[in-house]
């Protein structure tokens, strides 16, 4: 395999046609706003910054177009306009999240499709899923759940999954979910601080082949969280006649009685609709040291902040079908859900996304007649390694974006896509997260495509980079901040009763100010470059560089598969930076590469970007999400306490991080010299 330079960062690389723009969904809300409001923007710079700058006549437009369905006005659009913790949004007003979700599914077209190593591709219909939601519903107000009340779930990546949280939000419940894939410590350390009365559950997963039982884990769970837990509703997913775990003071039922329920109807049942101040789910941070933060939102910040971006922005409707790779752990998921509330189709895949071969999820997009095509960039490095040309076998004519989430895209990723997927292809990346269930920047259907580009601010989001002096600064790197409060907002964290953790988790630096912890660069035109967060940012003499400027160099080398860099600030008042390598099968790292790395660095970075020493790695330690764990590594190095806390259930491959466990055991950080060429 030959990985070349192909483009350069901010090369123009897709324009969308007059017809595409013409027919977005961006476009027909700006004719809504010139039609109603009597607003005319030529631009969409023009209608980011009206958006900003007179929020709340922007979420009324946002409430009025999408005509969310409300028991209630809503006596104030928002408490504060200045930013900070437990402001406010449409108070008075009684809203429910999977109602106003739901009515947007076509009881005649598809919803779901999904496709999981263990089942073949299946479609359920509108009509069912509508049904199935009523009824399970139904089973959970009959044993009790009520409006307030926890319930969890460990299910896989499945239309179950969406069915079961579909129900849960219906009847005013509170909504969490893990994967199946975390262990019993992980899953317990988010669970135990919601106390679930209701926890689906299931026999276990498959991932690249080969099946995880689940049994002793599901039981140990239901033990532990014995004060809450009256319920358990038990799915066979991978073996049949396997029974759940037992429930000392409650029962298990089998996913098929909570099913054998009756459907009331359409006409007759209920959604218990919700003040604003009524949390919708609860959603973890994805640190690996200690107990993750359960962050809390609200049916109606989210519900107008999902019609926002993924109409609007991820141009979807009941003509498309949407696909993101994810599991049931990541905000991601959720995100997937809240999908069909424009219409549009979603479609699920569990399993390991390049078994049985590597294109299995071209396949998929093929038949489905996917739309959109979503993963994390790293996923195009699979690609690459395993020759994967998708144009060359499958038919993507209706595929029209890719969604890139979940870490730093590089130009060259861009590149790959249009090389080996389409050339009329819109290509968008974005950056934000859990907290947020959103982005801050991310994609707009009006505006072309520079390579490694991300290609502007969201509409609402008051985004500005800061540079050491809290200065905005276009063309250069600094924090991502957001001056303005947004919908989706965290309404509190769980057990953090003065709101200290919230507030110190954003607001703690910059008074009155959301500092993201993401390292940005917002060039003249509005597009942005993330590299990477700023925790992990390398300042280097003075000079601070985004790890993710060193990878894009570095991993265009034939002879590397994958790197990791760490700034390590030493007690002796030094900056240490090492990079460590994974080499690609066969190859021999000697003194020629390492000095065309080095040089690779020089002419296109510069010589800051040079590490002090190269360390080899059989592999790079991974989150879940696809995140390299630079902050993990550094902690280690530094010899600080979190190792003690490593939750090696939240990494993709935990053994990786042994690795860097022992090499901090056997180096001496405090000698500089030991380690410089």
């Amino acid at each position: 395999m030959v990985k070349e330079m192909k483009v350069t960062e901010g090369q123009l690389l897709w324009e969308p046609s007059q017809a595409f723009k013409d027919e977005s969904q961006m476009s027909k809300y700006m004719a809504w706003l010139e039609r109603e409001k009597g607003l005319s923007f030529e631009r969409y710079q023009d209608l980011w910054k009206w958006s900003v700058d007179h929020l709340e006549d922007f979420w009324v437009s946002i409430w009025d177009y999408f005509a969310i369905l409300s028991d209630a006005p809503y006596d104030q659009v928002v408490s504060s306009l200045e930013m900070g913790p437990h402001v406010e949004w449409f108070k008075g007003a009684e809203v429910n999240f999977a109602e106003n979700i739901l009515r947007a599914v076509a009881l005649d077209k598809p919803a779901i499709h999904s496709l999981s190593e263990i089942r073949s591709q299946t479609t359920m219909n509108g009509d069912e899923l509508h049904s199935k939601v009523r009824q399970l519903a139904t089973f959970m107000r009959r044993q009790g759940v009520m409006k307030g009340d926890a319930v969890c779930s460990v299910l896989p990546n499945i239309p179950e999954t969406c069915i079961a949280m579909l129900a849960t939000i219906s009847i005013g419940a509170i909504w969490s979910s893990a994967a199946p894939e975390f262990g019993s410590k992980t899953i317990l350390d988010r669970f135990s601080q919601i106390k679930p009365k209701l926890i689906f559950m299931c026999d276990g997963y498959v991932f690249g082949g080969k099946a995880f039982d689940k049994s002793e884990v599901n039981q140990q769970i239901v033990d532990e969280l014995e004060g809450s837990i009256k319920h358990v509703v038990f799915l066979p997913y991978h073996q049949d006649d396997v029974i759940g775990p037992e429930v000392k003071n409650g029962a298990c039922h089998s996913w098929n009685e909570a099913l054998s329920e009756i459907d009331p109807g359409a006409s007759s049942f209920i959604f218990e609709r919700v003040p604003n101040g009524h949390p919708l789910w609860v959603l973890f941070s994805s640190g690996t040291t200690g107990l993750p933060k359960a962050i809390v939102h609200n049916h109606v910040g989210v519900l107008l902040e999902f019609y926002k971006l993924l109409s609007l922005h991820f141009n979807l409707d009941e003509d498309k079908a949407a696909f993101f790779y994810t599991t049931t752990g990541w905000v991601m998921f959720n995100l997937q859900i809240g999908m069909l509330g424009t219409g549009s189709a979603i479609i699920l895949y569990d399993g390991n996304p390049a078994y049985p071969g590597p294109d299995i999820l071209w396949k998929m997009a093929s038949e489905t007649g996917a739309t959109m095509f979503g993963a994390s960039p790293t996923y195009v490095q699979v690609m690459e390694k395993c020759g994967i040309v998708p144009k060359d076998s499958y038919d993507l004519s209706k595929l029209e974006c890719i969604l890139l989430s979940g870490s730093p895209a590089m130009p060259e990723s861009f590149a790959w896509f249009y090389e080996n997927v389409k050339e009329n292809l819109w290509l968008t990346s974005q950056s934000g997260g859990t907290e947020l269930a959103s982005a801050f920047v991310g994609s707009n259907p009006l505006e072309p495509v520079y390579a490694g580009e991300i290609q502007g601010a969201m509409l609402g989001m008051a985004v500005e980079s800061w540079d050491d002096n809290l200065q905005a600064c276009m063309e250069r790197e600094g924090e991502l901040v957001c001056l303005k409060p947004f919908p989706s907002m965290p309404i509190y964290f769980l057990n953090d009763k003065d709101g200290t953790r919230y507030f110190n988790a954003y607001f703690a630096d910059y008074e009155n100010v959301w500092k993201h912890g993401d390292f940005i660069k917002i060039n003249q035109r509005g597009g942005c470059y993330v590299y990477g967060r700023s925790d992990a940012t390398l300042n280097r003499y003075g000079v601070r560089i985004g790890t993710a400027e060193l990878y894009r160099v570095v991993e265009q080398l034939q002879e590397i598969a994958d790197s990791l860099v760490i700034g390590l600030e030493l007690p002796n008042g030094e900056f240490f930076m090492p990079m460590f390598l994974q080499l690609e099968e066969g190859i021999e790292f000697d003194h020629v590469l390492e000095e065309k790395i080095k040089r690779k660095l020089r002419e296109e970075c510069s010589p800051r970007h040079v590490p002090d020493n190269f360390y080899l790695i059989d592999e790079v330690p991974y989150t879940l999400t696809g995140k390299k764990q630079e902050i993990p590594v550094r902690n280690i190095l530094l010899g600080r306490k979190e190792i003690q806390s490593l939750r090696r259930d939240t990494m993709r491959n935990p053994h990786a991080i042994d690795y860097f466990i022992k090499f901090a055991q056997t180096e001496n950080w405090g000698d500089v010299k030991l380690h410089s060429k």
